[in-house]
């Protein structure tokens, strides 16, 4: 049976591959890791959640390429299959900005559609300021800001504090958590022993450089963005309060505010906002990719 036109069509049917990029940090080089889908000029990059693997976005990545999309899931450094560093330094929503835009460079992508979750929300936000020319669109799942902050401390404090001074509790859970077989268990599942496979002086580092620094570009640097924007809200999560999704988009000029109708519902019944965020991105891509027209 033929795909209705502007679905996305099943998962899976587009090709992917595994490729890295190398960056220059303050030890020297340091490699980052990245899922590629499907082809084509129509660029679309997602950015996980901070301490979370690339792989949060599987499902969304194929959705997309099958729907004709050329996506790219980036690990962050400090993430997944990237390099690591237990310096906090290394750690910043603009130094992961700043990543995003070396790997639009790597594959020889002039613009893409940028989106995020939760933190990596805030990474596209960064990178519509720092390279507004390379982005064609944003897409903001929950971004965390002023109303977030709460929250987010009383989670990622106690998490950074226990990875830099009881570190052989974090080992153990690790010990015990990576025999687990997974290959036949639920997504989330899989999810959540990849996220807690990690070093603790690297959670303590990427918290700590996060945290004590920019975590999102200020109201005025918001109201300059001119991408077109899709605003992902959450409903009754105190971690992405519908606050901040409402309060970028009034921030942005011209931003769309779409709605989830359950909690996590674009993680536990995803078809909906699937199409509403494949529709996005394959609009924008063909805004991008329209010939302008000359001057006289």
């Amino acid at each position: 049976m033929a795909e209705r036109p502007g679905r996305p069509g099943r998962a899976g049917l587009a090709s992917e591959q595994v490729g890295q990029l190398f960056i220059e940090g303050r030890r020297g080089r340091d490699r980052l890791e990245f899922t590629e889908y499907g082809g084509g000029d129509a660029w679309v990059v997602l950015v996980p959640p901070l301490l979370v693997p690339r792989s949060v976005h599987r499902h969304t990545a194929r959705a997309l390429a099958s729907a004709g999309l050329h996506v790219l899931v980036l690990d962050p450094l400090g993430h997944g299959g990237s390099d690591s560093p237990a310096d906090p330094l290394a750690y910043s929503v603009t130094g992961f900005a700043e990543q995003v835009v070396a790997l639009l460079d790597h594959v020889g992508a002039t613009r893409a559609v940028v989106g995020g979750s939760s933190i990596g929300a805030n990474v596209a936000l960064e990178v519509a300021v720092l390279a507004p020319e390379r982005v064609a669109g944003l897409i903001l799942d929950g971004p965390a800001l002023d109303n977030a902050l709460a929250a987010q401390l009383a989670v990622l404090g106690p998490a950074m504090y226990a990875a830099r001074f009881a570190p052989l509790a974090l080992t153990a859970l690790r010990l015990v958590t990576r025999p687990l077989p997974v290959r036949l268990a639920p997504a989330w599942v899989r999810l959540s022993k990849e996220t807690l496979d990690q070093r603790p002086s690297t959670v303590a580092a990427v918290i700590h450089g996060v945290l004590f620094g920019r975590l999102a570009p200020s109201a005025p640097e918001r109201t300059s963005i001119t991408a077109r924007t899709l605003v992902l809200s959450r409903p009754r999560d105190p971690f992405h309060p519908v606050a901040d999704a409402e309060m970028i988009a009034e921030e942005v000029p011209g931003a769309v505010l779409e709605r989830a109708e359950m909690s996590l519902e674009w993680r536990r019944r995803p078809e909906r906002l699937d199409l509403v965020v494949t529709r996005f991105a394959r609009e924008c891509s063909r805004a991008s990719l329209r010939p302008r027209r000359r001057s006289s």
